[in-house]
């Protein structure tokens, strides 16, 4: 056990609030400012893009409330469970905006580091004070005043800088590993998109197709041009349509097992990157309408937040409130995958319902999309991008356990069980 002093944060850090700003300003088009808000948070910490969600800002911006880059800001609302406490490090100057229930953290850098702060807002010790002292019984806010009376062990600056080196360098490889990925699932996607949707795939002379002069033939079904010799087809020619079930709650036993569960509310950062808050176990499979879905198994939101995709790398289950579609014989996963990509921009449109928004099993069999008669186009697409997708998968698998090590490292290096030299 260490022997550092426990102490409060007072004196040692400032955190300001952000600026009201108004909501008639916001825009969806783009502009060269972003409203930051909670949703720019992951619940354990982490500065979260928010692509294609962004609250652009038309109004007049105060300089003061501009972030530079490498800001440290705190979640002060609890907008999603677990949020309040978060911290993030803002990533460029000059683009973001420090909204309202955002603080600002600033330290007393003799005392505290910025960037210690950063990590240290991740244990479990400190987002409990804050979660304990929080008021609000829906939403729960805190305070500056009652973060700064948060009581933590604090080691001397050097040691500091020592441990945020360590974990910034795990970070930091996560990251880059990130953008990695989203760099290869891009690619895939251009080139699908550039195939498939375009129709401008290798001709017999290795040529694009549309753009050299294939010919193209309207359908009527489709109501627009395609090329000749493809047909107006529904994903159920390429993949199999399977449901989901839920094991009931009153069973204690069918739940906090090994099996992965999939829900509409489980995240899904990158391909193969899908992680879920619950598990099942073996019991509670058998008893339930679920079953265990293999590897490269595309599942499809159907309820809430509808069209989101995941694509697992272990086998798993998933509840009623999801689609599961598996390529058939001779299809492969990865053109299955942005089929079902093109598939949502028209699931989109047809999702209705009161409360929450939902599809049903027909609207994905009764939407057709312009596909290849034959198999010989997607296999030349798969021999491609395959490939892509294993970087991808063995990248998410390498992340996982920096991430498991950085996690286990995390509360032993804060309260001193570990030091750096220990740890490296």
């Amino acid at each position: 056990m260490s022997n550092w002093p426990i102490t409060s944060l007072n004196g040692k850090i400032n955190i300001k609030h952000g600026f009201p700003f108004k909501s008639e300003y916001f825009s969806d088009e783009a502009t060269p400012f972003i409203v930051l808000t909670p949703g720019n948070f992951y619940e354990e910490g982490g500065f979260k893009r928010q692509a294609g969600k962004e609250k652009f800002y038309t109004g007049d911006i105060p300089e003061e409330y501009l972030h530079q880059a490498g800001d440290l800001i705190v979640a002060m609302t609890e907008q999603a469970a677990g949020l309040l406490g978060s911290c993030a490090r803002v990533p460029e100057s000059g683009i973001y905006l420090h909204n309202q229930r955002l603080g600002l953290v600033t330290t007393d850098s003799k005392k505290i580091l910025r960037d210690y702060i950063y990590h240290l807002f991740k244990t479990k010790t400190v987002r409990e004070q804050i979660r304990l002292t929080s008021s609000g019984s829906k939403v729960k806010h805190t305070s500056p005043e009652r973060i700064y009376d948060v009581r933590v062990p604090l080691p001397t600056v050097l040691e500091q800088q020592n441990i945020v080196a360590l974990l910034d360098a795990l970070e930091t490889k996560i990251e880059l590993n990130n953008r990695i990925n989203a760099e290869l699932e891009a690619m895939a996607k251009t080139l699908y998109d550039y195939w498939f949707v375009q129709f401008d795939f290798p001709d017999a002379n290795g040529k694009p197709y549309k753009t050299s002069g294939g010919t193209l033939v309207y359908n009527p079904t489709l109501k627009r041009e395609i090329p000749e010799g493809w047909e107006a087809s529904n994903v159920l020619k390429v993949a199999h349509l399977l449901g989901g079930g839920t094991p009931t709650k009153t069973k204690k036993e069918y739940w906090n097992g090994a099996i992965p569960f999939f829900t509409p509310t489980d995240s899904d950062k990158n391909i193969f990157s899908v992680e879920t808050e619950d598990y099942i176990t073996a019991e509670g499979l058998k008893k339930s309408s679920t079953r265990l879905f293999e590897p490269y198994t595309v599942f499809i939101t159907a309820r809430g937040s509808v069209g989101r995709l995941a694509l697992n790398a272990v086998p798993m289950a998933m509840n009623q409130s999801c689609y599961a579609l598996r390529a058939k014989d001779g299809i492969s996963y990865t053109f299955l995958f942005f089929l079902i990509k093109e598939l949502i921009h028209h699931l989109e449109v047809k999702a209705s319902g009161s409360v929450f928004n939902s599809i049903v099993s027909n609207d994905i069999e009764y939407t057709n999309l312009a596909l290849p008669s034959d198999t010989t186009l997607m296999e030349k697409y798969a021999a491609i991008v395959e490939p892509i997708f294993e970087k991808i998968e063995s990248t998410t698998k390498e992340n996982k356990k920096l991430s498991s090590l950085r996690d286990w490292l995390l509360p032993m290096l804060m309260n001193g069980q570990v030091t750096v030299g220990e740890a490296s």
